[in-house]
């Protein structure tokens, strides 16, 4: 069998949506072998079977996240929110230290840097961030794909300019792990979700770290955050694990029991792979656009397609079920896996009606 073949009978076999899914970008749909996952966790917590096993789904989502981040498992943490690794990095900082952003970038990657209320957060089009690092600059926080318009950002022309100013870098991934290759030790501080292009359910976050931490201190450690979890379950933490793992948050077990065979599917289809399924949606939907008189967003090599000025339709294609997102007035999609190009073509024909 052709190895497309064996990518689509694989992709086949593990979704099925009832219309023309189009907003991974937002939430993706969960494979067949995470339904299943999920059921099997619920039913180990419902007839009182020990959770070991779920614990052990934990940390081979660290490790196959750590494969696809290309990093040492011992560089990754495991949490819940991108937000609340934003904040452990912004607590790292000193007052009145600058902060580098992205007009626009998602709030979680933003919003806990300027509740800080004691460092100089300073924003620039995506497209200068690079140029616009400064010798005063600590910290340059971006995501690595845009998600109200799929813009990709230039990070290695940002890393080479924080490294010639001395600055930090935070990257999230959440809108590109999964579809774009990830270098995460490139850069001082990564994270990203599970439930977006990674295919997971809600609850999870990864967080990549330095060798050395990178001056974080593990402002929400737990009992997790030990060394020796199970024997720190009272008290103060005599001692923080002495890997990235310092820097978990208690997990959600039932989200990483179901991430687990997720997180396996990606591997086995190979990002490489899903990149070009998801890219040729993607620029079909462009080159769709185009002959009906539409110009999208400029994102060259991007799976999130966006639209200005047609959002307001978003309601109506619902209704046709095509499932897209209205975000800052732009119509956008997003394309994964499971779609097809007969899903594209559904959405061109609603369009132009």
């Amino acid at each position: 069998m052709e190895t497309t073949e064996t990518f689509q009978a694989l992709v086949r076999s593990e979704f099925a949506p009832k219309g023309v899914y189009l907003n991974t970008a937002s939430n993706s749909l969960l494979p067949a072998r995470t339904v299943a996952a999920l059921h099997e966790a619920a039913l180990l917590r419902a007839e009182g079977r020990p959770t070991t096993p779920l614990y052990e789904d934990v940390e081979a989502c660290r490790a196959a996240y750590a494969r696809l981040a290309g990093v040492p498992v011992t560089r990754v943490a495991v949490g819940a929110t991108v937000t609340a690794h934003t904040g452990v990095v912004a607590a790292s900082l000193p007052a009145g230290a600058e902060v580098l952003t992205a007009e626009g970038d998602f709030t979680s990657v933003l919003n806990p840097f300027h509740v800080r209320g004691d460092l100089k957060v300073r924003s620039v089009p995506l497209e200068r961030i690079a140029e616009s690092v400064r010798p005063d600059t600590a910290l340059v926080a971006v995501s690595a794909v845009q998600s109200a318009d799929g813009r990709i950002a230039d990070l290695p022309a940002l890393r080479e300019a924080a490294r010639a100013h001395d600055a930090r870098t935070y990257v999230d991934f959440s809108q590109s792990a999964g579809w774009l290759a990830m270098d995460a030790g490139a850069y001082d501080f990564t994270a990203a979700v599970s439930y977006k292009w990674l295919l997971g359910p809600h609850g999870a976050a990864f967080f990549t770290v330095p060798e050395d931490f990178g001056a974080l201190t593990p402002v929400l450690a737990g009992w997790v955050a030990a060394e020796r979890p199970w024997d720190s379950c009272y008290g103060p933490v005599a001692e923080l694990a002495r890997s990235a793992r310092r820097f978990d948050l208690s997990p959600a077990l039932f989200t990483l029991a179901g991430l687990r065979p997720s997180l396996d599917l990606i591997e086995e289809l190979g990002v490489a792979a899903v990149h070009a399924h998801d890219i040729a949606l993607a620029d079909r939907f462009r080159d769709g656009l185009t002959a009906l008189g539409h110009e999208p967003v400029p994102a060259p090599g991007s799976a999130i397609v966006s639209v200005p000025g047609l959002g307001v339709r978003q309601p109506e294609l619902s209704r046709a079920g095509v499932e897209v997102s209205d975000r800052a007035g732009n119509l956008r999609a997003s394309f994964h896996l499971h779609n097809t190009p007969a899903d594209v073509d559904r959405l061109l024909d609603v369009l132009s009606g």
